[in-house]
């Protein structure tokens, strides 16, 4: 990772460092801004609405229901929090080191753009109020927005400390208004009913309304850079925050159901005025919860742009914004570029387009926390051992509830926030970001083979057969069209393991690994994913057997065998009895004999000569299909060609070949063709002079008699000279190719 001048040294994530002397303490640093957020403008402006839609026990019912998300995320937090120090950047910095650096760049861009614009939300809302209030200001709405914006801008950029203080007179203001309500008077008689009626809105549109009311929390985890000891700070201040909001929405509804009617309730926004004692401390109230909302938006935002600066997810042009400032190392130029941003949202006015996509970045941030915390959980890593421990279903069950609330709340912007993430993502991924840390993928990666390991049964089963090819490639640079061959069989369906044998004593094991990682390397950049496997033996076929024995684990061991045809004489005969052990292994064989002039040819034609369903006629049918539905190969015409002896025999012999690959599906076209007393390697070279690829079936070996059967190869290599590139194809003798192909057609069996 690409480390700048103003950056601070960087951590282990894994080390709990000591206290700082200095920084935000639990109450100022996550109580306060969490709190804050909390108690906002839907409690003053909205609530009377839910309770006179639902009844005050079904406005009891959503206040519960809400909260328990919210509580679930709090104790995925808590659990994260206390596992690691969490430094700059709070959602962001968490996700990252759990899932990966792109998961959490996929999440900290738009979570950092939905701060952002949500300081112009709270302004804009502020400004509403105010003109509301004062009718005489109608003309000067954007004016007041605008100027609001930058004061509570230039409280966060002079200095968190100041803002946190800024916050306490609002926090002062609220409790003022809550108490000047608590002991108000009733405006009408009551005869709000405990349920919902089948009249108002329906339970779940008026839960969406509410639910972002308890979505606070993110103010204080945000501020995880300027804690003094976050991982004390954190879960402390936000399961508070999270207690003191859900006693307080608890009470409300009680009060209201029983001073104001229904029709004051729907009708009138500000009826908590109405109601309370000093009816001008609920507008200090929702002024107070605007201007908290915008501050704690404020100073989040930064913040988290910093992180994303400092981890190398944005772009080399704007790595400056990770420089802090002061030695409390704020984020002032990422409060200047947010500023920015504000400002150029206050101008466009109507944000009601955009505000549910906002709000879906919020939500979105909750569930993949729940999802860090519940797959550490689950994994029971021994690097994860937070002193906060939360059973991994909580967290799971957080994270469902989120993804429910999404979909209930704005199923259309739950989608374009969802697309947005997922751009992210894969434009992260395609960067190929290093890190200094590791995350959870590997642990879940290696907990899913674990599972699917102990899960396969040892028994092949021809109906979910596919390849895994093990590539004998010796130096694979040098012998390419093998593993591109192996890499176009399996087109992601298969596993493709290269493995080369070098002399002993060539490598030590901690070469071969560094070998090992550079041809994997060499492989990915030109587009194939493959296994690799370097060892060392006295003899390359020697190694190559040993390789065969002990290379897989369980059940999942390669079940086709890719060579190099050699053409050395006085290696004929190791070559033929390495050939004879992979097929009493269980092996198929596929032996590449290439033609250097012309490789694959334009990859149009297969020529598949034909001996049958059984055996080697169904894997070289098989090879072909799968060739032909990968990429490179895509299209091609799959020629399958059977020799008879006379016209007669080719009548009867068309009729069943056409038959067969139409029951097939394979899209082969079949040709017969008449010997008439020519040799088979006259009709083979005239036959299949312009084919791209060539596939013959061998002969099985003799395993006593080891010199008949280098003769037969040797033979057959005097047959495919001069032929375009040519496979030969050897079934292995203890599994139905052909029942891959018939899928229980009884014509087939026939066949």
């Amino acid at each position: 990772m690409v480390r700048f001048p103003w950056q601070r040294p960087p951590q282990p994530d894994n080390l709990q460092s000591s206290e700082s002397p200095s920084g935000l303490g639990t109450f100022g640093g996550v109580y306060t801004p969490s709190i804050l957020t909390i108690l906002g403008v839907i409690m003053y402006l909205r609530f009377g609405w839910v309770i006179g839609n639902v009844g005050w026990g079904g406005a009891l019912a959503i206040v519960t229901l809400s909260t328990s998300i919210t509580f679930l995320t709090g104790l995925s937090i808590s659990s994260i929090s206390t596992d690691r120090v969490v430094r700059v950047g709070g959602a962001y910095y968490m996700i990252s080191r759990s899932l990966g650096i792109e998961t959490g760049g996929a999440v900290g861009i738009p979570l950092y753009f939905a701060q952002a614009i949500s300081v112009a939300l709270y302004t804009i809302g502020f400004a509403e109020s105010l003109v509301r209030t004062f009718p005489v200001l109608s003309n000067a709405q954007t004016a007041i927005a605008l100027i609001t914006t930058i004061v509570v801008a230039a409280l966060a950029i002079k200095s968190a400390n100041l803002a946190i203080r800024a916050q306490y007179f609002i926090m002062a203001a609220i409790a003022l208004s809550l108490l000047s309500f608590a002991f108000g008077r009733s405006i009408a008689p009551s005869d709000v009913p405990t349920w919902p009626s089948s009249s108002g809105e329906s339970f779940w549109s008026v839960f969406a309304v509410f639910f972002p009311a308890v979505t606070g929390i993110m103010a204080g985890v945000n501020m995880s850079g300027d804690l003094r000891d976050p991982s004390k700070s954190i879960p402390v201040g936000t399961l508070a925050a999270i207690g003191t909001g859900y006693v307080i929405y608890m009470v409300l509804p009680l009060f209201l159901a029983q001073r104001a009617d229904i029709a004051s309730l729907l009708d009138n926004p500000l009826v908590m005025r109405d109601i309370a004692l000093w009816g001008d401390a609920i507008l200090l109230g929702v002024w107070g919860a605007t201007l908290s909302s915008a501050l704690g938006s404020i100073l989040g935002a930064p913040r988290v742009l910093q992180a994303l600066a400092r981890d190398g997810v944005l772009p080399r042009s704007l790595r400056w914004l990770g420089r802090g400032s002061g030695a409390g190392d704020e984020p002032r130029l990422g409060t200047l570029v947010t500023l920015g941003v504000a400002v150029a949202a206050v101008c466009l006015g109507d944000l009601n387009l955009i505000a549910p996509v906002l709000t879906m970045f919020f939500l979105s941030t909750y569930m993949v926390l729940n999802v860090a915390a519940a797959l550490e959980g689950f994994l029971q890593s021994p690097s994860f051992r937070p002193t906060f421990r939360v059973p991994w279903l909580f967290s799971a069950v957080g994270a469902i509830g989120c993804l429910m609330v999404m979909m209930l709340i704005n199923a259309v912007a739950a989608v374009v926030a969802a697309l947005f993430v997922l751009g992210v993502y894969i434009w992260l991924e395609r960067r190929e970001l290093q890190t200094a840390w590791g995350d959870v993928r590997r642990g879940l990666w290696s907990e899913l083979a674990r599972m699917a390991i102990f899960s396969l049964d040892d028994t092949p089963d021809p109906k979910n057969w596919r390849p895994h090819v093990l590539v004998l490639s010796g130096a694979p640079t040098r012998r390419w069209p093998l593993i591109d061959l192996a890499a176009a069989f399996t087109h992601n369906r298969g596993l493709v393991s290269v493995a080369s044998i070098l002399p002993s004593g060539s490598r030590d094991i901690a070469q071969q690994t560094t070998l090992e990682n550079k041809l994997r390397e060499y492989m990915a950049k030109r587009g194939v994913q493959a296994l690799v496997r370097i060892v060392t033996a006295p003899d390359p076929f020697v190694g190559a057997e040993r390789l065969i024995e002990a290379y897989g684990i369980g059940s999942l061991v390669p079940n086709t065998v890719l060579l190099g045809d050699s053409e050395q004489e006085h290696l004929r005969h190791d070559y033929c009895q390495l050939i004879s052990t992979l097929h009493r292994s269980g092996r198929s064989v596929a032996i590449l004999r290439e033609n250097s002039d012309l490789g694959f040819g334009q990859r149009r034609r297969i020529d598949v000569w034909w001996g049958g369903l059984h055996a080697n006629g169904s894997l070289m049918l098989l090879l072909a299909y799968l060739l032909r539905t990968g990429s490179r190969w895509r299209g091609a015409t799959i020629c399958l060609k059977l020799v008879v002896p006379n016209e007669t025999a080719a009548q009867a012999a068309r009729s069943n070949l056409e038959s067969l690959t139409q029951q097939l599906r394979i899209g082969a076209m079949s040709q017969v063709l008449v010997s008439d007393g020519r040799p088979f390697r006259e009709i083979l070279h005239e036959s299949s002079r312009s084919a791209d690829l060539v596939c013959l079936g061998m002969a099985t070996p003799n395993h006593h008699k080891d010199k008949d059967f280098s003769d037969y190869y040797k033979g057959l290599q005097e047959m495919a000279s001069g032929l375009p590139t040519t496979v030969f194809v050897l079934a292995a003798s203890d599994f139905a190719f052909e029942e891959v192909l018939q899928q229980d057609n009884p014509t087939l069996r026939r066949a």
